[in-house]
């Protein structure tokens, strides 16, 4: 953490990281899609539609991912006040947006032949779609703060008490009686998702992982340049003056 506070040392250390991670986001897109499409067999119940589960799935994941890690970046900014805090958080937040936005619709075209609706407002979608806008929230309130500092400030604030809805979008389903389905895959007496169906699932799991981790590094290297930028302009300005 003390190596990685340095944001030139950041940078050096995710450049050399890059390359590899996007290379294993590439076999194991590769694998896990053609195992997904191809390879899995359709549902006895579900037919052709279940493989909307191989994207629905992993983005629902990093959709409470993104968000929790931005909490835990948010700690970073109001508590070890860590230099790398908030370019973290800042990073996280398009990228659990589209994530999430991507689960929802996934959801909706799973749902549609599944459910015979397009939506319906049960407990895990709402709060799946109060999780999206809370997304555009915090990226809102960053975009309206000119002083950073300030705006890094409220954001974690802001990040931390909408925490709460994480446990409600995992457990809802086992709170309420919704139609989404419970928990398949971690679950105490194992998963009841067959292995033809559920290895490929998570080798998309993995590989969705490995891409947002891979996008986030880019990101976060480009608002550290951005930052660097706009502090030179800054200190040529006040030399100007």
């Amino acid at each position: 953490m003390i190596a990685l506070a340095n944001p030139a040392r950041f940078s050096a250390i995710a450049e050399k990281i890059l390359p590899w991670l996007a290379g294993a986001t590439a076999v194991l897109f590769a694998i896990g899609l053609w195992q997904g499409f191809f390879v899995a067999p359709a549902d006895y119940q579900q037919g052709e539609t279940v493989r909307i589960m191989f994207i629905h799935v992993p983005s629902a994941w990093l959709s409470m991912f993104g968000w929790t890690m931005m909490s835990i970046a948010s700690l970073g900014v109001l508590v070890w006040r860590h230099p790398l805090a908030d370019v973290a958080a800042q990073a996280a937040a398009p990228l659990g947006a589209a994530f999430t936005l991507i689960a929802l619709v996934t959801g909706s075209l799973w749902g549609r032949p599944m459910w015979g609706t397009w939506w319906v407002w049960d407990a895990r979608l709402t709060s799946v779609l109060v999780l999206f806008l809370m997304y555009l929230g915090v990226m809102a309130l960053r975009a309206a703060l000119d002083e950073p500092s300030r705006a890094a400030k409220l954001v974690a604030i802001l990040t931390l008490v909408g925490f709460v809805n994480i446990p409600i979008v995992k457990f809802s389903v086992d709170w309420w009686n919704t139609l989404h389905q419970g928990a398949s895959v971690f679950r105490v007496d194992g998963p009841t998702i067959h292995p033809a169906i559920l290895v490929p699932l998570l080798i998309n799991a993995l590989a969705f992982t490995l891409l947002f981790l891979t996008l986030h590094l880019l990101l976060m290297r480009t608002e550290l340049m951005r930052r660097r930028l706009r502090g030179l302009r800054l200190r040529a300005a006040e030399s100007g003056a």
